[in-house]
């Protein structure tokens, strides 16, 4: 009897261990979770501030339209500036392709050259072919979108649903270059 009494005892001691052990754990995990959500919190507000969204900061009421600006909006200094997910800017005389990220100036390129050689407009399929990018719907869509804010910002006009050329203006000598 003595003898099971004494690894009860053990066995109680070793489960008391491994609850403190588990107390010990737990609290760890809830600080982690902690800091992670404020990480998490830290990137958002950080991705807020560096990539500028349509509006402006001020909030909506605050905004004006774009017809009411006295000045452009500012560009990046150089080709470096650009990042991928900037805003594309409004396109201008003088303006150079390098004020685009990567991903925009190689889709004003490839229609720039179709254009030189006196080709017609270009689907995002065969874009994405041009690029050696596989035609699957997520790759298209994601080019369709860049198209689609390209026209928006007039690098691009778009003169049937889903086909892109680009605009006089950027065609024309100088446009774009």
């Amino acid at each position: 009897m003595g003898l099971l009494e004494q690894r009860e005892l053990t066995a109680h001691r070793h489960v008391d261990a491994l609850r403190e052990e588990a107390d010990r754990i737990q609290a760890e995990l809830v600080a982690a979770e902690r800091e992670w959500n404020e990480w998490i919190v830290a990137r958002s507000r950080v991705g807020e501030v560096l990539s500028p969204g349509e509006e402006n900061v001020a909030g909506p009421d605050a905004a004006e339209e774009p017809s009411e600006r006295s000045e452009p909006p500012a560009l990046p200094a150089s080709p470096q500036a650009a990042k991928p997910k900037s805003v594309v800017p409004m396109w201008r005389a003088g303006l150079a392709r390098s004020a685009l990220s990567t991903d925009y100036q190689r889709i004003v390129q490839a229609l720039a050259d179709r254009d030189r050689l006196g080709q017609g407009p270009l689907t995002c399929q065969e874009m994405a072919g041009c690029f050696g990018l596989d035609p699957v719907p997520a790759k298209i869509e994601a080019l369709r979108s860049k198209a689609k804010r390209l026209t928006a910002r007039g690098w691009l006009a778009e003169p049937a649903p889903g086909r892109f050329t680009l605009a006089k203006a950027v065609a024309g000598p100088g446009g774009g270059s």
